[in-house]
């Protein structure tokens, strides 16, 4: 898989284009806690095709934001976790759950 993200000189952009998108943010945040396997994101994350799913995974990998670890077993088990760059977005993604139970979910 190729991807060409373009260079931009705003440190605001170019992080969205790392990790924009509808599901990218979720997903680390759902990984932020702990290992999971594709199964137990797609249940935490139920909206979310398997499809797309695979297909954002495989970009978070790509990038360098999660890990994949295949354990040769019968049956197969594969894990994800965040990189050392992914588990960086952690104080991000506090910041961000702060903010929404302030101003989305106290407003409800």
């Amino acid at each position: 898989m190729e991807k060409t993200i373009k260079k931009s000189r705003c440190p605001v952009v170019a992080t969205l284009e790392l990790i924009g998108g509808k599901w990218k943010v979720i997903i680390l945040y759902t990984l932020s806690s702990s290992k999971k396997r594709f199964g137990e994101l797609a249940v935490r994350i139920p909206k979310i095709s398997r499809k797309v799913l695979t297909e954002q995974l495989r970009e978070l990998e790509y990038d360098g934001l999660i890990l994949r670890e295949e354990y040769k077993e019968i049956p197969p088990r594969v894990e994800y976790s965040l990189t050392d760059l992914g588990k960086s977005l952690t104080p991000v993604f506090h910041e961000l759950e702060i903010w929404g139970t302030d101003n989305v979910l106290a407003k409800e």
